[in-house]
């Protein structure tokens, strides 16, 4: 097998290939940065956002508005908040198949769900000593779903099930909206059907600060944490407010992985490469084969498939700028490079699927064989596609229930308990000097009749204190 380095192989759409089996200088460079990308937006988004920040965190719902008025995704009216009643109106007017796919696209969501809603646990560590770690839902969280160009109730769904799983109390979503002012009907819907408390009419940084500062004026209190993709102002704007509030993680461009070897059909490997890309211009599409001949199938059928797609000018600008074919020798080196680019979805169509599938260990989202489209478990498998991207599915996970809540530790100890691990306690202290911790758990053995400068070992026999200096 041979293939150009980071060349195009004949297709105007001009996919630039790579070659693992490659030694150069400028192949191995190409690869790190396609490995080592990142979801964390540049410094100048960075500080844009933490300008509007400011701007949200002084002036509430007057600023939101003036950012809207700017940057979009405010209603003319300037309108910020929509409550629950006119979310629940909205349902009524659904048509009966779009409700149905709502009504099941919720119900996958909440089953695989209600798998992950955690436990509270007690450990005994020694008689006496028990530690329990407790698990409690947030109170109030808020749930971010992009919008603008194209309305997404699916995210809606998937940040606010997991969220209602959990027990969270309350639910924000923040959501702007389109170039006329209008919210979608089928998102406000979404909203009303899974009971959202309120839903904020606004897009990028200035929604994230309404969100995590609150807008008394307009009757919205911040929230505990945020969730939920966006663009690079939303995620700048997250990472901003972190040390404030709660956040999943920093999202970067959607992205999507294929591994193909000469056994999967190239117009399936074409329908699913092209699929992520959808979601905007800055969008990696990669395909990762052994097969020079499957890339070369992919690419035409890439072409012959382009122009019955909506989307078809921003597919055309992400494949054109952040498509890539990887050719590997093997198919062993071909999970190694998967593995290490940790991709937001990977699609895998290989002979031996299963086995390739046992080794890939950093995706957000795997889809295993011909009949399992990405698209599916956007909208109807049940899992979850808010999903670490940029290299972070090496770290992370999807979205899931344990997000919406935290754990506490909560520890009982008796007189018993204490006396098995306070020489521990007090020798540990001593070597760090911190004389006040020691001093807690010698207190709780002296007699009421004590000296002061009495210690009391474990034992319950005494030994003469330290020197004043300890102290």
């Amino acid at each position: 097998m041979s293939a150009p380095t980071e060349s195009a192989a004949g297709s105007r759409l001009n996919l630039r290939r790579l070659d693992l089996a490659a030694t150069d200088g400028a192949t191995a460079g190409a690869l790190v940065a396609l490995i080592r990308r990142g979801a964390v937006p540049d410094a100048r988004t960075r500080e844009g956002a933490r300008a509007i920040l400011e701007e949200v965190r002084v002036g509430g719902a007057a600023a939101v508005r003036r950012a809207s008025a700017t940057y979009g995704g405010g209603r003319p009216s300037g309108e910020l908040v929509i409550e629950r009643a006119e979310l629940t109106a909205a349902v009524g007017r659904l048509s009966r198949e779009v409700r149905r796919a709502l009504d099941q696209s919720i119900a996958n969501v909440r089953r695989f769900a209600e798998t992950q809603r955690p436990a509270t646990t007690r450990t005994t560590i020694v008689p006496g000593v028990e530690i329990e770690r407790r698990w409690t839902p947030l109170r109030r969280v808020g749930c971010y779903v992009p919008g603008g160009s194209a309305p997404y109730p699916s995210s809606l769904v998937m940040t606010v099930v997991p969220a209602r799983v959990a027990g969270v109390r309350e639910v924000v979503v923040a959501s702007p909206a389109d170039a006329s002012g209008q919210t979608d009907p089928v998102l406000l819907a979404a909203a009303g059907i899974l009971e959202v408390d309120a839903l904020l009419v606004a897009g990028g940084a200035q929604a994230i600060g309404a969100l995590a500062f609150g807008l008394a004026d307009a009757g919205l209190a911040p929230v505990d944490r945020i969730v939920g993709p966006g663009n690079a102002w939303v995620t700048a704007a997250k990472i901003e407010v972190s040390g404030l509030v709660g956040i999943d993680l920093p999202a970067g461009p959607s992205e999507g992985m294929v591994l193909a070897d000469h056994t999967a059909d190239p117009v399936l490997v074409a329908a699913d490469l092209v699929t992520q890309a959808e979601h905007g211009p800055d969008s990696p599409a990669i395909l990762v084969t052994t097969d020079a001949y499957l890339a070369d199938a992919v690419e035409a059928e890439i072409e012959r498939l382009l122009p019955t797609l909506e989307r078809r000018s921003i597919l055309e600008r992400a494949l054109r700028e952040h498509g890539r074919i990887v050719f590997a020798p093997d198919l062993d080196r071909a999970i190694d490079f998967a593995n290490a680019y940790a991709p937001e979805h990977l699609s895998v169509d290989v002979a031996d699927v299963e086995a390739a599938v046992a080794r890939l260990d950093s995706a957000g989202s795997l889809f295993v064989g011909p009949w399992a489209p990405e698209s599916a478990g956007d909208y109807a498998t049940g899992a979850n596609h808010v999903l670490p991207t940029g290299g972070l599915a090496r770290s992370c996970g999807p979205l899931s229930v344990e997000a919406f809540g935290r754990y506490s530790q909560v520890q009982r100890i008796d007189r018993g308990g204490l006396e098995a691990i306070a020489d521990t306690v007090r020798t540990m202290a001593t070597a760090e000097g911190l004389t006040a911790h020691r001093n807690a758990v010698e207190a709780r053995f002296r007699s009421p009749d004590a000296s002061a400068s009495a210690d009391i070992t474990p034992a319950g026999l005494l030994s003469p204190a330290p020197e004043a200096s300890d102290r």
